[in-house]
């Protein structure tokens, strides 16, 4: 009894420490971002993007989707266009997955969208795994303005220990960082 205790306390720990997800009010417009050139020389990493469309998305939409996320030491991975128009990728109710390669990172604490076209989509929520790096999930679950990079960053919350604060009239629309379970 005491072995099967002792499973589960273990259990429960590495699930807590080992995926973060970010839950907000709403994911916010993102001002003056610009995707950062690559790191030359930088250790590049593998990692797994997972997005998932939300049910009440349109039927599948045509429109470039870009991603761009990284950690709270400026490592960023960037992809112009994750989209093939022919695949018919991000349809309602799905997920559609990419592997990707870019510079090795600390914890993923921000994640941008980025949508360009007339279709117009709805991603429900975005997962983010690798080798060096605890799972974590963004969730969005809203239709992306066109043109508008969208999306989290709580780099500053976590480099301080608390969640970030831009100002202190702003407070009805900060992030809350909560830590769940591993998926």
């Amino acid at each position: 009894m005491i072995r099967l205790a002792i499973s589960l306390f273990l259990f429960v720990l590495f699930s807590v420490t080992s995926a973060r997800s970010f839950v907000t009010t709403r994911p916010r417009p993102v001002d003056s971002f610009l995707p950062k050139p690559k790191l030359e020389g930088a250790k590049v990493c593998s990692y797994t993007v997972i997005i998932k469309t939300s049910c009440s998305s349109v039927s599948y939409t045509r429109d470039k989707i870009s991603v761009a996320f990284g950690d709270v030491y400026g490592n960023e991975v960037f992809v112009k266009r994750l989209d093939d128009p022919k695949s018919r990728a991000f349809e309602r109710c799905s997920s559609d997955t990419y592997k990707i390669t870019g510079p090795c990172m600390r914890d993923v604490c921000y994640l941008h969208l980025l949508r360009q076209g007339s279709d117009g989509w709805k991603p429900e929520n975005v997962k983010i795994y690798g080798s060096s790096i605890r799972s974590v999930t963004f969730y969005f679950n809203l239709f992306l303005p066109n043109g508008v990079w969208y999306g989290f960053d709580v780099c500053n919350g976590l480099a301080n220990g608390k969640s970030s604060q831009s100002s202190a009239s702003d407070k009805s629309s900060q992030p809350i960082i909560a830590a769940v379970a591993a998926m």
